[in-house]
């Protein structure tokens, strides 16, 4: 069932395995408002759900912010989530590898931040990564 659609995000949810499949955004520095807030709008669907389990899909995710920027977006991200009942978020890595390391940089920050209250795993298809919500 779709949730939400806009020219940022598709929220898909499935009742049944209580799975929220969502594309990770292009992060554009011209779009971060419309970005942030409809990831905002995402965290309070999960919220109002009581979402358990996500998937964020970032394989074509396209990221033309700094690093600083992509960092503090994720840390804010992260502890959005951490005010609701998540307990596992899968990510779908992105296809292009340094994008991945940063990605996998600001998810090390964030554990460091100490604001993951949930389970974190990566990979490199959205099979494996529903296989691994699933159980």
């Amino acid at each position: 069932m779709i949730l939400l659609q806009n020219s940022i995000l598709r929220l898909e949810y499935d009742p049944a395995t209580d799975i929220l499949q969502v594309r990770y955004p292009d992060l554009q520095r011209y779009h971060m408002a419309e970005i942030r807030h409809s990831l905002q709008i995402m965290v309070q669907t999960i919220r109002n759900y009581d979402v358990r389990k996500l998937l964020l899909d970032a394989r074509t995710t396209a990221v033309e912010i700094d690093e600083e920027e992509n960092r503090q977006l994720t840390l804010d991200l992260t502890a959005m989530l951490s005010k609701t009942r998540l307990m596992k978020v899968a990510r779908v890595q992105p296809f292009d590898p340094q994008s991945e390391a940063r990605a996998q940089q600001n998810i090390e920050a964030a554990r460091k931040a100490g604001v993951l209250t949930y389970d974190v795993a990566t990979f490199t298809s959205p099979v494996a990564a529903l296989n691994w919500l699933k159980n």
